[in-house]
């Protein structure tokens, strides 16, 4: 073709002839009883595998009757409400205790927990000049791909990076749930530096620390976080750490661990699918309607004003246009995720040591959480009940905490990196075949033309909505 003449595969037209030709017919998903999203209309999954790892359930049942309002997330078997009384009535951080809970089954001795600390904090560190020569190399607002590149590369420090076996995959595991925090702030660093000219802080982690604490003094130049703080933190770690084998990302490490590679591409694939807006990313969409709210309402203690501006959401006039109210609902919850109900009282412990402004910010979240189901119920059919999730809050709790919206959806993965791992390991003892769904065809039989007998088909193609 001379390179004057008209380019007909321009990618405008190009793209509109791929909605027009891969778009499906939604009725056809009912037609053929084929679940969208591997989901019923009532949200719940289509059972895919096993696990003894982690369950969560729209209701608690107790002697075989549903409690309403009462969603249960259970680690290894235990009701995560119970493990939280524990280790907070005990006065002790909980990420480790809980990390070796998923991990190897059942609750640390004290001895077991020590060591474990102790195991963690020793790999607590990178390959010499890891950090001036990937980290700070090209660094972005994207913490999460750099989260991924600085993974991927820690494989060409791996002898062993291959070998599957569960002995090595534990020992990969435990390096990335310690290096993860390290990871994540320091690629803060470096982009908050030479993106943003701001100073760079490279400190490094106390092995003495809780990884909550450690995160908070690696992040600050002073190193100073009060025991609210960390607590807060703490507890959102905790509670992202792990949710049931069907969520998105697990999934995803299932997927991938059943083909064979390695530990490093699979964190990998999980990265980058809890990057996603509709899964990890999820609590910057609330933390920036939540400032589109603030913008657009002249009073935000009024309850009818919230209330106009949540139904102009709902009616695609508010916000982002997409009709949706970021922060209420859940795949299999209904009326209550116990997750978020556990948090709201630290983000309300937190919002009061920070001050009255923290406070009245506080008081609307909890008039939107309130509104929010009401309004859904009234202008939307519904097959289950809503409710706010722990995304609603994290994003304002991280924001107190003085953490850079840059790192919000990091700090779900260096939470959720126990999950992945413990999930991994599973998959390795018992999967025997390489997970592979079946999708059903619906377009119709075609002949092959020959190229002579083809035609131009790049007409015009009306833009779909």
């Amino acid at each position: 073709m001379n390179v004057n003449e008209k380019n007909l595969l321009d990618y405008p037209s190009l793209a509109l002839r791929c909605q027009g030709v891969d778009l499906i017919d939604v009725n056809n998903y009912s037609k053929y009883n084929v679940k969208r999203g591997l989901r019923d209309t009532n949200g719940k999954g289509v059972l895919a595998g096993l696990t003894t790892i982690s369950t969560i359930y729209p209701q608690k049942i107790v002697n075989g009757v549903p409690i309403p309002g009462t969603g249960e997330l259970r680690y290894r078997g235990i009701d995560i409400e119970e493990i939280v009384q524990g280790f907070v009535g005990e006065g002790r951080f909980g990420f480790e205790e809980v990390a070796f809970l998923l991990l190897f089954g059942e609750l640390p001795s004290p001895d077991e927990l020590q060591e474990f600390r102790l195991l963690l904090a020793e790999k607590q560190t990178l390959p010499t000049n890891f950090v001036r020569d990937v980290i700070m190399k090209a660094p972005s607002a994207d913490i999460m791909n750099n989260l991924s590149r600085s993974l991927l590369t820690l494989a060409c420090y791996d002898d062993k990076r291959d070998d599957v076996s569960i002995e090595n995959v534990l020992e990969q595991s435990l390096m990335l749930i310690s290096v993860f925090p390290m990871l994540a702030v320091y690629a803060y660093h470096a982009y908050n530096h030479y993106e943003k000219s701001e100073s760079m802080y490279i400190h490094r982690p106390d092995p003495n620390l809780s990884t909550a604490e450690t995160i908070l003094t690696m992040l600050r130049p002073d190193k100073s976080y009060t025991k609210q703080e960390a607590q807060t933190l703490d507890m959102s770690l905790v509670l992202h750490m792990e949710h049931g084998g069907g969520n998105n990302s697990t999934f995803t490490t299932r997927v991938v661990t059943s083909s064979g590679t390695d530990t490093y591409s699979t964190i990998s694939a999980a990265l980058g699918s809890l990057k996603g807006p509709k899964h990890g990313g999820a609590n910057i969409k609330v933390t920036q309607m939540m400032e589109d709210l603030k913008a657009t309402v002249a009073d935000t203690t009024d309850e009818a004003q919230v209330r106009q501006y949540l139904e102009a959401i709902l009616d695609k006039k508010a916000f982002d246009g997409k009709g949706l109210i970021y922060g209420m609902g859940h795949a299999v919850y209904s009326d209550n995720d116990p997750r978020a109900a556990i948090f709201k009282a630290y983000v309300s412990k937190l919002a009061e040591e920070k001050g009255p402004e923290e406070q009245a910010e506080f008081e609307l979240y909890t008039l939107v959480e309130r509104l929010a189901p009401e309004i859904i119920g009234e202008k939307r059919k519904m097959f289950k009940g809503v409710s706010a999730n722990i995304d609603f809050f994290s994003g304002f709790v991280y924001a107190m905490l003085g953490l850079p919206r840059e790192l919000y959806t990091p700090m779900f993965a260096v939470a959720r990196i126990v999950g992945w791992s413990a999930h991994r390991m599973e998959e390795l003892i018992n999967a025997q075949k390489i997970i592979r769904p079946a999708y059903m065809e619906v377009s119709a039989d075609r002949a092959y033309i020959p190229l002579a007998n083809r035609t131009c088909t790049n007409e015009p193609v009306e833009e779909l909505m």
